[in-house]
């Protein structure tokens, strides 16, 4: 039986109306895709605060937390995934990829311009196409 792991992932959006995406570096699983930043849910933490715990640990920075955006379960070869994405913004500091490779900001139409986690891919077609 494979593990089921439960991850929250940070949909940052700035004032130009631009998303945050992370590019996985060569050192973690799935190498070299594109994610929304964020991270695995400890025993007895909530998704917010798990999330902004993430943000602070990986970029450095502050987001207060508004809603769940996208729930999704995905499989791969040797474990399960289900990532609940949480729209935020940044309250303090200026992303810093402390994990990941690369951070840039994108424009919702321009999101599918990258090759993603196949979990983040959903969050991604909702985004392009919700608006």
């Amino acid at each position: 039986m494979k593990k089921l792991v439960k991850v929250v992932a940070a949909i940052v959006e700035n004032d130009q109306n631009e998303i945050l995406c992370a590019l996985r570096s060569p050192k973690m699983s799935i190498p070299n895709m594109w994610e929304f930043p964020g991270g695995k849910v400890e025993k007895d933490e909530d998704i917010y605060s798990a999330l902004k715990r993430e943000i602070q640990e990986e970029l450095n920075c502050t987001v207060e937390t508004i809603d769940l955006f996208h729930d999704n379960t995905h499989e791969y070869d040797t474990f399960i995934i289900n990532i609940l994405c949480i729209t935020c913004k940044i309250t303090d500091g200026i992303p810093v990829p402390n994990e990941h490779s690369k951070l840039i900001w994108l424009k919702r139409e321009n999101l599918e311009s990258l090759k993603w986690a196949p979990a983040d891919i959903p969050a991604v077609e909702k985004l392009v196409y919700e608006k």
